[in-house]
């Protein structure tokens, strides 16, 4: 073409939690069977929804208005109920002007990035979930910034490290909190929230926080919301039902615009995202109409708490079977349904393998483990071997080898299998590093 069409950003919209499954489909149509441990999503991995919710969508659908558009912003009672809820907790109080919906959180997040300053930067947690990482580094045309969550602190935020970074770097104009966090499962406690907001505090900043797991916690943990933390900070908290209904499908997530009024750029930025969503006319309809239902119901608060009481168990189960194996570390998680399994330094190297018994997947894994990162060659092995698919560390911008697996499989038995044969995996990789010394990098 006669003029390069391609944005500078371009380059940097990678979603690995995706790209895992086209090598995946590749080995299915070679004759595997996948075990898919890469995507959040609780209905595929066998999660039925409660008949009572399901009731609720069956009687609303009846009703002309949940086929219709809605107002820009959202469906007004729905806000206004929003609205109330974030009143309730105390701190920072909003109206329903302070809610804004859009089809699901990956949109929120496009919006949110999108339409900040090119020079403006948003500092990130390291391991960072994709959409994020990706969304901040497309719109400046830079490789994300992060800050580090330390995996022999239980993956808390390294405060330290935030505060450098943000000390000496201008460009950083807000700061990404993911609580409870995707890929690890930490939740941070209100000391390290404090910290933060303290942080943006003297420096000038905004707070986003993607909050979208926080009614998935466990362990004697509470996820605290930004608007009880961010006293005068400005801030947007991402929220949505795609994880605590469960509804992915639905595409239905919100942010909470908080202290809009203490800053005039601020709000200036916010009116640009909500005129953003005026040319799209709405969000979906339906789940909006749906969410004072479900949340006003009183069966909700039993919904929530027993759901995360599996996890719980799931999770204590998957520490259980993949703890005191050499070279790899493992935090327990605390919300959220995912586990992230680290190798240790010095117990990953290019030369390891797995025993591979069809020889078309064999050659097809040889193939891709060439001069890729460590942790995706023990991946690339582990899939071809076992059918298991999980998603590497380094495929969410984070320099420490690993993998996130989910907690969300049903079927005990099968989970129990994927666990024990994880294990089994993970001693017979690792184990060959002694064999085969690391090469220098």
């Amino acid at each position: 073409m006669r003029r390069n069409i391609v944005h500078q950003g371009a380059g940097s919209l990678t979603y690995a939690i995706r790209e895992i499954v086209e090598v995946a489909r590749r080995f299915e149509r070679l004759g595997m069977t996948i075990t898919w441990e890469n995507i959040g999503d609780p209905v595929q991995k066998g999660e039925k929804i409660a008949p009572w919710i399901r009731q609720i969508m069956h009687d609303l659908v009846d009703e002309d208005a949940s086929w219709a558009y809605c107002d820009t912003a959202g469906v007004p009672a729905t806000r206004q109920f929003l609205a109330e809820q974030v009143n309730a907790r105390g701190g920072v109080q909003v109206t329903r002007d302070d809610i804004i919906f859009f089809n699901g959180i990956g949109d929120a997040v496009a919006k949110v990035y999108g339409y900040l300053r090119r020079e403006a930067r948003i500092l990130g947690p390291t391991p960072a979930y994709s959409t994020h990482s990706s969304a901040e580094a497309a719109h400046s045309g830079y490789q994300h910034l992060t800050y580090e969550l330390d995996p022999y602190n239980r993956w808390m935020p390294d405060l330290d490290d935030i505060r450098l970074k943000v000390k000496y770097n201008d460009s950083i104009a807000g700061i990404l909190i993911i609580n409870p966090d995707n890929p690890t499962g930490a939740v941070y406690p209100r000391g390290v929230l404090e910290e933060i907001v303290q942080i943006a505090r003297r420096h000038g900043l905004f707070l986003i926080t993607d909050e979208i797991y926080a009614n998935i916690v466990y362990n004697g943990f509470e996820a605290l919301h930004l608007s009880e933390i961010a006293g005068d900070v400005c801030g947007l908290a991402m929220r949505g039902i795609s994880k605590e209904v469960p509804w992915p499908g639905a595409r239905c997530g919100w942010i909470e615009v908080l202290n809009r009024d203490k800053d005039e750029m601020f709000s200036t930025y916010v009116n640009s995202i909500l005129a953003s969503k005026r040319l799209e006319v709405c969000s979906t309809t339906a789940p909006q109409m749906a969410i004072p239902r479900f949340m006003g119901d009183p069966r909700w608060p039993g919904h929530l708490k027993s759901r995360s009481a599996i996890y719980e168990a799931r999770a204590k189960q998957a520490v259980s079977e993949l703890s005191g194996i050499d070279g790899v570390k493992v935090n327990e998680p605390s919300g959220a349904f995912y586990l992230t399994v680290m190798f240790e330094d010095g117990a990953l190297n290019n030369r390891q393998t797995l025993k591979i018994s069809n020889p078309q997947v064999r050659q097809m894994v040889e193939s891709l483990v060439t001069n890729c990162a460590d942790d995706r060659r023990f991946v690339y092995y582990l899939l071809g071997a076992t059918g298991i698919c999980v998603v590497p560390l380094s495929g969410f911008c984070c320099s420490r080898p690993g993998f996130r697996m989910t907690l969300l499989e049903c079927d005990d038995e099968k989970r129990l299998w994927t666990l024990r044969t994880l294990a089994s995996a993970l001693r017979e990789y690792v184990g060959k590093t002694a064999a085969a010394p690391a090469v220098a990098k």
